[in-house]
């Protein structure tokens, strides 16, 4: 541990699948089952937070012991302008194909899972697949030409959560699965099949390792 001395450069392969089924079922269209996967959009940059909270219980006057809780995390996307077809599917909106024409409605956003990577400096990646989250309808900004080059692309952001769906790796101390939020992998640790990794979300349970 602590061996590597790196930074994060650079980021791509920006994806998304539309969750489809989430629960604990057994049988055909039950589990975790996700549509095909799209591209989003070139990327300028991702930054993830992750909502936490700590408490401390004091018992006999002393400090006895420490809760921790993790809750979901928020994915901010610095994009280019989306087009109105794919600003319609994130956020449950409606799009006219015969016009080209997003009707702007209220819309209940639909669950996507979002896939990424994180360049860094060693010249490997960091691939990521958040299993389940939501996007908020993106702010615009737009302002008068003038002598400068400025310009405003839009930022998008996503609020994942754990799945429904319960994980066979994912296991806790007594072999219980447990619902997750997302798969890491980094590239150099160079255990795990990466070439088919956007291909489909993959997941902890689909993940090959390298023979």
């Amino acid at each position: 541990m602590g061996a590597y001395v790196d930074e994060f450069r650079g980021t791509d392969e920006l994806y998304i699948a539309e969750v489809l089924v989430d629960d604990n079922e057994t049988g055909t269209g039950h589990g975790y089952v996700t549509g095909a996967v799209e591209k989003l959009a070139p990327v300028a940059e991702i930054s993830k937070s992750v909502a936490t909270a700590s408490e401390t219980k004091y018992y006999d006057n002393v400090a006895a012991f420490t809760i921790n809780a993790e809750g979901s995390d928020t994915i901010t996307l610095n994009i280019p302008a989306l087009d109105l077809a794919t600003l319609a599917k994130i956020t449950g909106k409606i799009y006219d194909t015969a016009t080209g024409a997003l009707l702007d409605g209220e819309g209940t956003s639909p669950n996507f899972a979002l896939g990424y990577r994180l360049g860094l400096t060693d010249g490997t990646y960091r691939y990521v697949w958040r299993y389940k989250g939501s996007f908020a309808v993106p702010n615009e900004t737009s302002q008068t030409k003038n002598a400068g080059t400025d310009s405003q692309g839009q930022q998008l952001t996503y609020t994942g959560v754990s799945t429904i769906h319960k994980f066979t790796k994912a296991a806790d101390s007594q072999g219980n699965p447990m619902p997750q939020k997302a798969l890491v992998v980094d590239e150099r640790d160079d255990k795990a099949v990466l070439s088919t990794f956007f291909d489909a979300v993959t997941t902890c349970d689909t993940l090959v390792a390298k023979p």
